[in-house]
């Protein structure tokens, strides 16, 4: 996701440290052991076009996908696309996708203190659940990618995971608080650089999560135009990795906690 004015000027040398600890400190390990490999497309923000043409690809397919949404966003017009209305989020929860949670005000999380946080979660599940009533948030997404030791920990609470953008493959040791993820965007990896990384899946039994936003032709710099999407999802179907939500993937992976 793009970095504002407001928030590219906050990423001084204390947030990139903060960030930086966070990627190496765990703060809920676990060992993640599916059976088999599995493969998740997370869409962040959640642009019109990928509750509606991204979605629609993945359910072609017999998958599912995590669609993480700020509640102030929706259906707003935002700089490269127009978010996902209230009726495309319901849309997504009536066709099996899972609805995460992105914060409600999209905001910078090293920027906020524990009592910020929990506000920003409860008011996005708040926003959601007007929306789909009932609905049960497990998984989180941090906004502009950037997280803290202190976020983690205050995370942990509310959210069964939070997905990062460190790159990888998440088997082994791992941490529920900052799931790696692959960026899907067609200036940052090609179909052979996928079917590489769905190759390393499938020989290490692991879980590989994708994140995007717009679903588009000619696409922003941080989405993917619907050809590269058809190929991940071919690549996937051709070696028999499901493609299920970050919520089941959970699910299938989870074994034990780490030592």
């Amino acid at each position: 996701m793009p970095l504002d004015g407001d928030v590219a000027r906050a990423v001084n040398w204390r947030a990139r440290l903060t960030h930086r600890l966070a990627r190496h400190l765990r703060t809920s390990p676990v060992t993640l052991a599916p059976a088999t490999p599995l493969v998740s497309f997370t869409f962040d923000d959640v642009p019109v076009c990928a509750a509606t043409e991204g979605a629609r690809m993945l359910v072609d397919y017999g998958g599912r996908g995590t669609f993480y949404i700020s509640g102030s966003l929706i259906g707003t017009q935002a700089r490269h696309w127009r978010v996902a209305s209230e009726e495309h989020i319901l849309a997504l929860h009536e066709a099996g996708h899972e609805i995460g949670s992105h914060t409600y005000s999209h905001v910078f999380l090293p920027n906020l203190d524990s009592k910020g946080i929990v506000a920003e979660s409860q008011r996005n599940g708040s926003c959601l659940r007007a929306i789909v009533p009932g609905l049960t948030l497990e998984s989180f997404a941090f906004p502009y990618g950037f997280g803290s030791l202190p976020a983690k920990r205050t995370l942990a609470a509310i959210y069964r995971t939070s997905r990062g953008i460190v790159p990888g493959l998440n088997v082994g040791r791992a941490d529920l608080q900052l799931l790696q993820a692959n960026p899907l965007m067609d200036g940052r990896v090609d179909a052979a650089g996928i079917a590489r990384m769905m190759d390393e899946a499938l020989a290490k039994n692991g879980w590989l999560v994708f994140y995007g936003h717009d679903v588009v032709e000619n696409p922003s710099p941080y989405g993917c135009s619907p050809a590269l999407l058809e190929a991940a999802l071919r690549a996937a179907s051709d070696r028999g990795i499901p493609c299920v939500s970050v919520a089941e993937g959970l699910r299938r992976s989870l074994r034990r906690p780490a030592a």
